[in-house]
């Protein structure tokens, strides 16, 4: 016993003297437990008060004041702590009561709708989504009125800006909710945009009023003018040349067709569509070194000013703007607030240290919009540009002394060849994991392709885009255009071949949020220490990657209408009824599949002999298991004879009875799509409305108001036609 516990103080004194050696680096850690404060929140399975949260953050703050009082190093670092958490905690729920707008309940039916049109994206099929503010809808039932709606235009419609006043028929629905559980989350993702319903424009819009520049305000009047760019863009450079050369200045990718778009994710070169570090560095590092090197040649000027700091400052404002004219998108706030942050240390004589821009910009991003915490591009944009900057801080000195000892060309190209690969390897090992987790997806090839296509956008491309700003103002931007086309022309062909090539994208099975939060926590611990103890940090990242061999996908999946269904074939495959749309299918044979080569049958049996289809339903044998699947009202009771678990897309009422587990319309309209596993022991279910919790985006279940006195119909947002493109992933 002795011995144990000699032992354990050894550990502790060792602990304490790592984290003394280590107490610079303690800042890192603040956007870290920011970050589990946020997670904590999203994770509850129901709102909590805001008081509570409130509470909480005063109670942490106190601890701290009485610790920094005492004097007493550990106290202070775990009042510290729970003070970063709280703080996370209580800046998510204030974001959230914050946005909080009106959602419709059900699908509107036509209605007459007019709007303010605040943004424009431009569909490959010619068609627009626009989305529109200070509504006015008109229907003879009274409807509730959003704060904003996202609209799906058709080609044909007049010419319009972003500002002007539309008036059109239209049809609403609430934004979508997960596909099936723990998919992504549409309705959570509009809550913060502040969408209260998508659709379709039924007919032509017309303009009511022409936008005036002393109402539309600056971020309206920015939205026009990435419209008017693209638009401008996109007439000098056809196709997905012009569309992909618009996705890296303005940042709206809607333009590139689908083939493309996939060719991108295949090769790995996603990224480079995505405004991000890679285009903000080059942008502002181009306009720094291009000014001041302008400057140097008026010695009146390069011997009595400043001009390194004043080519600083303007590289600044550039950068803050190409930010904006892009969007904003978290990689490109996060690479703006780390140049901004280098660049004024310039200003003020001051050397820029390298990874606290990294954590001072991930903490000023958790904190104005604590909800980008768990969608991909904050995680797989950080994840990548901590993991580079930890590598680098390391083997800077390294490679500085082999270049000093080796100079020449040839060893300049090496080491810029080796740090291209050496540079993607990294980012792209460390973002794979995120992207498995939200995409079930893996570029096996993605090195050799940005290998390929980073030099020639950093070297060709980028460049030309910077002189495109300048002739911008003058009407001249097919001179910039072309050339940069040529550029962009010769990346879309690197996609294209990569991702032809055999097994170029895997679909990987789907990793838990357990293994996805272990491996993010050990990468930031082997990341944010320096001394040995940070390779500590390989056991949570190997053991997260692990979990991926326990993943077990459901053996039947149901929408929130019963309309669309998929069981598991006995080889493993996702058998589809073909119905439910392109999006949910796409997300279920990636979540749940692959997708089996052959069709749901019609009125025959499955080619393993499991599914046996009827005009009223089918009945799915598995696992020692009769599932009856019923589409159909008559001749329920002749559907589920004998059968142990029921699935149907039609009210059963009491009939059935025989069966163990029931699911049925009503059912389905409650609690949204379901997932079930049979298991030797029993039968999981698992449902979108469980998974969401009771939270403010949640599937809440309104009954259709009808004027007859007949019982109210079940209907959900998935009632609503699938014309809203909602992958937003």
């Amino acid at each position: 016993m002795a011995e144990d516990t000699s032992a354990l103080r050894a550990i502790l004194l060792a602990t304490d003297r790592g984290m003394l050696a280590e107490r610079t680096r303690w800042p890192l850690w603040i956007p870290v437990f920011l970050g589990i404060g946020i997670g904590g929140y999203f994770s509850l399975p129901i709102e909590p008060p805001l008081w509570l949260a409130g509470l909480g953050l005063a109670l942490a703050a106190g601890f701290l004041a009485l610790a920094l009082a005492r004097r007493r190093l550990v106290a202070v670092m775990s009042a510290s702590v729970l003070l970063a958490l709280a703080v996370g905690f209580f800046a998510a729920q204030v974001r959230t009561a914050l946005v909080a707008a009106p959602v419709i309940e059900r699908a509107s039916g036509a209605l007459m709708l007019e709007g303010r049109v605040v943004e424009v994206e431009r569909l490959p099929e010619g068609a627009l989504r626009v989305t529109f503010d200070r509504l006015v809808l008109e229907r003879e039932e009274p409807i509730l009125v959003p704060e904003r709606v996202r609209l799906r235009l058709k080609p044909g419609f007049p010419p319009f800006a972003v500002g002007d006043r539309l008036r059109m028929r239209a049809m609403l629905m609430p934004p979508p909710h997960p596909s099936l559980p723990g998919a992504f989350d549409f309705a959570r993702f509009s809550w913060f945009k502040r969408l209260g319903a998508i659709g379709t424009a039924l007919g032509q819009p017309e303009i009511v009023a022409a936008a005036e520049p002393s109402s539309r305000g600056f971020s309206v009047a920015v939205n026009d003018l990435r419209h008017r760019l693209t638009e401008r863009i996109v007439a000098v450079l056809s196709g997905d040349r012009g569309a992909v050369a618009a996705a890296l200045i303005t940042g709206d990718q809607m333009p590139i067709s689908a083939p493309m778009m996939q060719a991108y994710r295949d090769s790995g070169l996603a990224h480079i569509l995505s405004i991000s570090g890679l285009h903000i560095s080059l942008a502002a590092g181009l306009v720094f070194v291009g000014l001041r090197a302008l400057l140097a040649l008026i010695p009146p000027l390069a011997l009595r000013y400043p001009i390194k700091k004043w080519a600083a400052a303007l590289a600044i404002l550039f950068a803050w703007g190409y930010t904006l004219l892009a969007g904003s998108p978290v990689p490109a706030q996060r690479s703006f607030l780390m140049i901004a942050l280098v660049l004024l240390a310039v200003l003020l004589d001051r050397t820029a240290l390298t990874m606290r821009p990294v954590a001072l910009a991930a903490a000023l991003v958790l904190l104005i919009e604590p909800e980008e915490l768990i969608g991909p591009s904050f995680q797989m944009s950080f994840a990548a540009v901590i993991a580079l900057i930890a590598w680098y801080e390391t083997q800077t000195p390294r490679q500085a002394a082999w270049r000093a000892a080796h100079p020449g060309l040839l060893a300049g190209i090496g080491l810029y060849v080796a740090g291209i690969a050496l540079t993607t390897l990294i980012a792209g090992s460390v973002t794979a994991i995120f992207a498995i987790y939200h995409f079930n997806r893996f570029a096996v090839w993605s090195v050799l392709a940005n290998m390929l296509a980073v030099p020639l956008t950093g070297f060709w491309v980028m460049p030309w885009a910077l002189v495109l700003f300048l002739l911008l103002p003058f009407g001249l931007e097919a001179v910039a255009l072309v050339p940069m086309g040529w550029g962009v022309e010769a990346v879309n062909q690197v996609a294209i071949w990569v991702a032809g090539w055999p097994g170029a994208a895997v679909t990987t099975p789907t990793l838990s949020m357990t293994g996805l939060v272990a491996f993010t926590l050990g990468g930031c611990w082997l990341c944010l220490w320096t001394k040995r103890w940070r390779w500590w940090g390989l056991v949570p990242m190997v053991l997260g990657m692990a979990s991926l061999v326990l993943a077990d996908p459901p053996d039947l999946l149901v929408d929130g209408r019963g309309a669309a269904m998929a069981v598991r074939t006995a080889d493993g495959y996702l058998l589809l009824n073909g119905k439910g749309g392109r999006i949910l299918k796409e997300t279920w044979s990636r979540r749940a599949g692959p997708e089996a080569p052959e069709r749901w049958p019609r009125q025959s049996n499955s080619r393993d002999g499991r599914l046996r289809c009827d005009p009223v339903g089918c009945l799915w044998r598995a696992e020692g298991r009769v599932v009856a699947l019923i589409r159909d009202e008559t001749a329920i009771e002749t559907a589920c004879a004998g059968a142990g678990i029921v699935v149907s897309a039609v009210p059963l009422r009491g009939t059935c009875r025989g069966a163990t587990l029931v699911i049925d319309r009503f059912d389905l309209w409650r609690r949204g799509a379901h997932a079930v596993w049979l298991r030797p022991g029993g039968v999981q279910v698992e449902t979108v409305a469980e998974a969401q919790g009771n939270r403010p985006w949640a599937w809440h279940p309104h009954p259709r108001r009808r004027k007859t006195a007949a019982a109210p119909v079940p209907s959900s947002p998935a009632e609503a036609v699938d014309t809203e493109v909602v992958d937003e992933e």
